[in-house]
């Protein structure tokens, strides 16, 4: 709490706590075995989520960035750091080693601050997330090699110790493709259960499970759990699993930390603070020279390059990882892994305040002369080359009424996203190219992956009324614009429901389905006839059943302005209609008709507020505020 209070970042305080509790500071833990204990269970952990999280999916989407940014920083570093330590008279393996602690950056510490300054899908925020991503995953080879490179100080090479590799590959591949037919199949018949105990603990017992047997099997648990995590990442089921497994991984890790700096000797500090402080010094400016030039090789501007840079200085969560497995291996002295601590919690407690300088270093190196193709970069800026949901409607339940919502979004050209926690909808819909995931809504983190930041609208259709309600709330604490519709059972439970967030509640006996969707298209502005029109091809299609649309309010009401002869019309241009080429101002729709023009929707475009010189095309859809019976009067104008 007091390192929160003094803006340090939780990986800090974590260290610093470890560094008062430990046997060097104040004595008040002498087991640390039972803590290194609890601290290998958060690297499990880690690698399970970061396992869950690795998508071959969304790397190909990063691929330049993810590859060639990646190998340049992480070999750059490697690179140099191999040659300083060579003159200083390091051996070769050791050189090797101390490339590899240093290329790591923190990925709780940079991602956290691109997303707290809502930076993540910036250029410099993409680059520094696909690096990031790659050193997660050239940990895993590094793990692999480090007792390789103990074994490596003289040039002779002894084929028959690349022997265990191989062997190690074998395991993973024949374990990953045997897992990966079996585990989905796990997965889908515990899901069906509907139980949340018996998922969560099916998932850590895939993740232990897996490490276990990878142990056994001559690798490490660490290894075994980012499998483990590779086999679920690619199912309808990780983003259910990442959501019970968190807080779990985020509690070891605080262990794995604190454990950490238990081990930093206060004393060994206090002795050679000045060696520490310019070793740290020298780390940062390595590390901010490597990204940078990899951002620049990359035809970056200078700017971006110089925020990947900085944003990327500190040594990272996986150095502390590899440094315990190098001190096993006997590869550093008690007195250099002593000196590695103190380096590393120091970057770590300068880096947060350089990122939050970058901006500010960056415009002063601006200001200094150089080419023109070195400041503006050879690339065009990096654009947002994910799919990204934009507008779009969440549907929370896939029922009848879900299906109705989708449907109707579907014809209207509204992008949409559907959240079921039927495993076998799931699966059957997916198969027909619905865009539907399997997740508990009421989990923020669920909704996050639906980038609910993004969207417009989103339907709750559950039929747990206190589940709807823990979803109102967490839609609204996540996004506080959004437009929130409910599917509530009777009219009592519709103020309680509005209470906590919800802009309407509409009960069963309204029609919840053609009620629901008629609302929402209209929140888009589409035409009444549209409307109208897409609630005859669903009955059409065999939902007869729907009870007859019962008439709703104006949103004025519901804004209080209690003018109970106003009305808010939209209407589609024709192309018989007169209004057809003439400007707003010629339109005479104010003074003949009593309308007055709120916006225009010309394609994707969203024309608020328009200009009486803005003229009307076919096609347009014209959002009018008028009284109810000039409006209904009226609708020859626009073509009808």
């Amino acid at each position: 709490m007091i390192g929160y209070r003094l803006h340090i970042p939780p990986v800090v305080g974590f260290i610093l706590t470890g560094v008062l509790a430990g046997p060097y500071g104040l004595g008040l833990v002498s087991g640390i075995e039972d803590v290194n204990m609890l601290a290998e269970l958060g690297i499990v952990l880690l690698l399970f989520e970061i396992g869950m999280e690795f998508s071959l999916k969304k790397l190909v989407q990063i691929r330049r960035l993810f590859l060639l940014g990646g190998s340049l920083q992480v070999g750059l570093t490697i690179l140099l750091s191999f040659f300083i330590s060579k003159i200083i008279g390091r051996p070769l393996g050791e050189s090797v080693f101390l490339g590899c602690l240093i290329s790591m950056s923190s990925t709780a510490i940079v991602i956290g601050i691109l997303d707290q300054k809502g930076e993540t899908t910036s250029p410099h925020g993409r680059l520094s997330i696909a690096i990031l991503i790659f050193q997660d995953m050239v940990a895993i080879p590094m793990l692999l090699l480090t007792p390789y490179l103990a074994g490596n100080e003289n040039s002779s090479i002894d084929l028959s110790n690349l022997w265990p590799f191989i062997k190690g590959l074998i395991i993973l591949v024949t374990v990953f493709f045997c897992a990966q037919k079996l585990i989905p199949k796990i997965l889908f018949l515990v899901a069906r259960t509907r139980n949340k105990e018996l998922f969560l603990l099916s998932v850590l017992a895939i993740c232990f499970g897996v490490a276990f047997l990878t142990s056994h099997l001559g690798l490490s648990l660490t290894i075994g759990a980012f499998l483990a995590g590779l086999i679920i990442s690619e199912s309808e089921y990780s983003s259910e699993a990442i959501t019970h497994i968190f807080p779990f991984q985020a509690l070891f890790i605080s262990f794995f930390f604190v454990s950490v700096g238990m081990l930093l000797d206060i004393e060994f500090v206090l002795h050679q603070p000045w060696t520490i402080f310019l070793l740290a010094i020298g780390v940062i400016l390595l590390k901010i020279f490597t990204a940078s030039l990899a951002s620049i090789v990359l035809g970056l501007p200078m700017r971006t390059s110089i925020l990947v840079g900085i944003g990327l200085s500190q040594i990272g969560e996986f150095s502390f990882v590899l440094a315990k497995a190098g001190i096993s291996q006997g590869l550093a002295s008690e007195y250099y892994y002593q000196l590695f601590l103190a380096t590393a919690l120091l970057t770590l407690m300068i880096s947060p305040v350089l990122i939050h300088l970058a901006p500010a270093i960056a415009d002063f190196i601006l200001k200094l002369s150089m080419p023109k193709k070195l400041r503006h970069g050879w690339q065009e800026q990096l654009g947002e080359q994910k799919e990204v949901l934009n507008n779009h409607v969440i549907i929370i339940g896939f029922g009848i009424s879900g299906q109705n919502v989708a449907r109707s979004c579907k014809l209207a050209g509204i992008p949409y996203v559907i959240l079921e926690m039927n495993p076998d909808t799931v699966r059957e819909q997916k198969k027909q190219g619905e865009p539907i995931h399997f997740g508990d809504a009421s989990h923020a983190s669920i909704l996050n992956h639906l980038q609910i930041e993004n969207a417009k609208a989103i339907a709750i259709l559950v039929n747990d009324p206190i589940a709807a309600r823990r979803i109102v709330r967490v839609s609204r604490a996540t996004n506080p614009s959004i437009y929130i519709i409910v599917r509530a059972r009777y009219i009592q439970e519709i103020s309680t429901i509005t209470q906590l967030g919800a802009d309407e509640a509409i009960p069963d006996e309204f029609g919840t389905s053609v009620e629901i969707f008629t609302r929402v298209l209209r929140q888009y502005h589409i035409p009444d006839e549209e409307i109208i029109h897409f609630i005859d091809e669903i009955r059409a299609d065999g939902y007869e059943m729907l009870r007859a649309k019962n008439p709703i309010s104006t949103k004025l009401s519901d804004i209080k302005l209690n003018l109970s002869n106003v009305e808010i019309g939209t209407f589609r241009l024709h192309s018989n209609s007169p209004l057809i080429g003439k400007a707003l101002s010629e339109s005479q729709l104010r003074n003949l008709y009593g309308m007055s023009v709120l916006l225009i929707r010309r394609g994707a475009q969203i024309l608020s507020n328009p200009s009486p010189e803005t003229q009307l095309q076919v096609g347009d859809v014209v959002v009018v505020l008028g009284e109810k019976v000039p409006l209904k009067k009226s609708t020859e104008i626009f073509g009808y």
